[in-house]
């Protein structure tokens, strides 16, 4: 259970000393936690915002071995993608699936390009492969995918990968590193970073809800903030240059019946070289994505207007329905962590591959990457920063380590399946009072009681960490969240003990950021 009073706790001790401190909350962050833990290391993390608030929740959904990686001759990249995307369906069988994929053929050279492509895909996976791709004939590709282009189809090549929810990912491998012992807090900011002797022993952090601060001293220090790692570097060495190269992609949630049934769309090379999915989720259809380099990280990046017409009209060149503005549910935007090369400009070049980084002073900085290679940065960033801290050498146990939820059985009741082994406890409590059965919109199959799971069990601390991150509310139907927020803040409230006002800048605060989520032409 993560329960941050208890955890909170943990920092009044002042004598403490911890073997890791992790600032970041993210994919990344949480992964080294697990990974620490697991290997018996006094571990903490600390989280500014909400764990997944930056980018980790707002990936393509997709645990891949990255076929344009393979396109830009990264074997390296693709051969460790492949196995963690196996890793990651073993361990967490609840959230992470299959899906198949059609690559659609309108061009003579592109059946046998794709096809040959696909297949050293499939080599490449070994035993981690998730089913062998093949040729598909023009009828049986449209028949998989009913509302694909027909005009000049030519058939399509079908290929398989891994998808799943990011951050129901995130919030159950927060509870893993917490089975193991970590300690892991939301809303609280590392301010400073504490040195003695020139080396890194520890952070000032404020508790964003209760204004405390606290002086934490650790063994080692993890920097894994992603699109934010520059600040930390500085916070380290105020003339550090800048490591990160940000990109920006944007995705869009339509309704299903522009992608309806269980097979995805990807396009790999579209007209100006970007590559598209359409994918099926949670009973929409997810669409992106774009690639635009940035000149400066925000906590809420917006979309471009020219993003936006991109996916929309990328989308009705290679589906038969066509989409308006007023089809778009929800829209997000998240930024990539990219390392910067000298000498490259284009973030589409740039390496989708982590960096590990030991400052003078003894900082450890993780970034780069991707979702589905989590486990296996947390493992070299463990093993590196446990020699920087000079700690007992413990071998790596997450390979086999399964996440919280971990089930292979599939619960009766839909909704509750990404639960987990936990479904069974959601429906429970539901039951407990007839009030939380009842849905909190129409559109979206969430119930009320799953607020009260949410702030007992996930650490939930606002209406948007709910609506955002432990259901996909908002980024599936921006419109649907905001008017679900009253009723969210409500059972809020009254479990966290929260006053009416609280309640009212809850459902202030939803709103105003709600509205990049459904940005529409001016």
């Amino acid at each position: 259970m993560l329960n941050r009073e208890r955890m909170s706790a943990a920092l009044e001790d002042r004598g403490m000393v911890w073997d890791f401190i992790i600032i970041g909350g993210g994919a990344t962050g949480v992964g080294v936690a697990i990974d620490a833990a697991s290997r018996g290391y006094k571990t903490l993390l600390l989280e500014a915002h909400d764990f997944g608030k930056g980018t980790s929740s707002r990936s393509t959904k997709l645990v891949h071995g990255g076929v344009r990686y393979l396109q830009q001759g990264n074997v390296s990249l693709v051969l460790d993608a492949l196995k963690e995307r196996g890793l990651m369906r073993q361990n967490a069988p609840h959230l992470v699936h299959d899906l198949a994929f059609i690559v659609p053929n309108y061009s003579w050279w592109e059946a046998p390009f794709y096809g040959i492509g696909l297949r050293v895909y499939d080599f490449l996976a070994g035993k981690h492969g998730f089913g062998p791709s093949r040729n598909l004939s023009r009828e049986k590709t449209q028949e998989l995918i009913p509302t694909i282009e027909t005009e000049g189809l030519r058939g399509g090549v079908i290929y398989y990968d891994g998808q799943f929810d990011d951050t129901r990912l995130l919030i159950n491998m927060a509870q893993t590193a917490e089975t193991h012992g970590a300690t892991l807090l939301n809303y609280v900011e590392v301010t400073q970073l504490i040195k003695e002797n020139e080396l890194v022993r520890g952070v000032i952090a404020v508790d964003r809800e209760t204004g405390a601060e606290y002086k934490l001293k650790g063994r080692v220090v993890v920097s894994a903030t992603g699109a934010f790692t520059d600040a930390i570097r500085r916070m380290d060495n105020p003339e550090n240059d800048s490591i990160i190269s940000p990109s920006q992609g944007v995705h869009i949630i339509l309704d299903k019946s522009f992608l309806p049934g269980d097979t995805a769309v990807l396009v790999p090379h579209t007209s100006d070289g970007r590559v598209l999915f359409a994918i099926p989720w949670h009973g929409h259809t997810l669409v992106g994505t774009t690639d635009t380099p940035i000149d400066a990280v925000s906590l809420e990046p917006r979309a471009l207007q020219e993003e936006l017409d991109f996916l929309l009209s990328h989308t009705a060149r290679y589906l038969s329905k066509d989409p308006a503005d007023s089809d778009v549910l929800s829209l997000f935007t998240g930024i990539r962590p990219l390392v910067a090369v000298q000498g490259e400009s284009k973030t589409a070049s740039l390496s989708r591959d982590h960096t590990l980084h030991i400052s003078g002073s003894g900082l450890v900085t993780i970034t780069g990457g991707k979702w589905t290679t989590y486990r296996k940065m947390a493992e070299d960033t463990v093993d590196q920063a446990a020699t920087v801290a000079e700690l007992d050498s413990v071998p790596c146990v997450t390979r086999d380590l399964p996440i919280h939820g971990a089930t292979k059985e599939e619960h009766a009741a839909a909704n509750l399946a990404l639960y987990g082994s936990d479904a069974g406890s959601v429906e429970s409590l539901l039951r407990e009072n007839n009030v939380w059965t009842a849905l909190l919109h129409p559109q979206l199959d969430i119930q009320a009681g799953e607020v009260i799971w949410s702030v007992r069990e996930e650490m939930a601390r606002t209406v948007e960490d709910f609506l955002g991150r432990r259901s996909r509310a908002l980024f599936l139907n921006a419109r649907a969240a905001v008017e679900m927020a009253p009723r969210v803040a409500a059972l809020m409230a009254a479990e966290l003990g929260k006053n009416p006002e609280w309640q009212e800048e809850q459902i202030r605060q939803v709103t105003d950021l709600a509205e990049q989520f459904f940005m529409m032409r001016k």
